[in-house]
């Protein structure tokens, strides 16, 4: 039965090669990263013990009120909508796969129908003497801007060219979705414009809440009326 025996040479290297220093010293690295591995696994399977999980602090600075605006108006309707923008930006003569941008932007949100209130006067409101009549002139219902709600409100995909990626990475050509916000807006006040229930919904809460309250105080005949046509946005 013979013996193998591994031995090393006047500068500490064994046969395999490897010095001994670099073996001593890489072993308590190798138990560290194990320590590690462990330790993210198990984070992964009980998240209650991962040391090293994302915490989220807000340092956000306190509101700051600039100004307090009277509406004057009823808020009486109000249309829930959705829609898919897709735009794309195109370079002339060059292929889509090197220069340009196509962008699925879907956004969700409402557009309230309001009757003004803030400009009546002594002629749009008529009382009897024995305050039991009143007849009550307002004019119509018109649709406010669109109100975009950000939890319903996404980029859905978005495609670019190879040159819009690399202005991408050096930050000369920011992803800004600001100008996508306006333009869903816009589009979800047309869509609400082109359905004319909007108003007359509006405009019927108007004539009903404007009832239940004046008879509420003692009117037994009301008569509201919407004078004028229809303005647009």
């Amino acid at each position: 039965m013979s013996t193998v025996r591994r031995w090393t040479g006047a500068r500490g290297t064994s046969v395999s090669g490897v010095p001994a220093d670099s073996r001593r010293r890489s072993g308590p690295l190798r138990l560290a990263v194990s320590i590690a591995v462990i330790v993210l696994a198990v984070g992964v399977v009980i998240p209650s013990l991962n040391p090293f999980k994302t915490e989220r602090l807000d340092r956000s600075q306190p509101a700051v009120l600039k100004a307090i605006e009277d509406l004057g108006e009823l808020r009486s309707s109000s249309a829930n909508l959705q829609i898919v923008v897709d735009v794309e930006d195109d370079t002339k003569n060059v292929p889509s796969f090197l220069k340009g941008e196509r962008v699925l932007f879907v956004a969700g949100g409402r557009v309230d129908g309001s009757v003004s209130l803030k400009d009546l006067g002594a002629k749009d409101i008529v009382v009897s003497d024995d305050r039991r009549t009143a007849k009550i002139t307002l004019p119509r219902a018109v649709l406010g801007r669109a109100q975009i709600d950000p939890a319903k409100t996404r980029v859905y995909n978005r495609e670019r060219g190879i040159v819009d990626r690399i202005e991408d990475l050096v930050g000369s050509n920011p992803n800004d979705e600001q100008e996508l916000y306006v333009l869903a807006g816009k589009k979800l006040e047309a869509a609400a414009a082109a359905d004319p229930e909007v108003l007359d919904r509006a405009e019927e809460n108007t004539r009903a809440t404007l009832t239940g309250l004046l008879k509420a105080l003692g009117f037994t005949d009301v008569t509201i009326t919407f004078a004028g046509t229809r303005p647009g946005l």
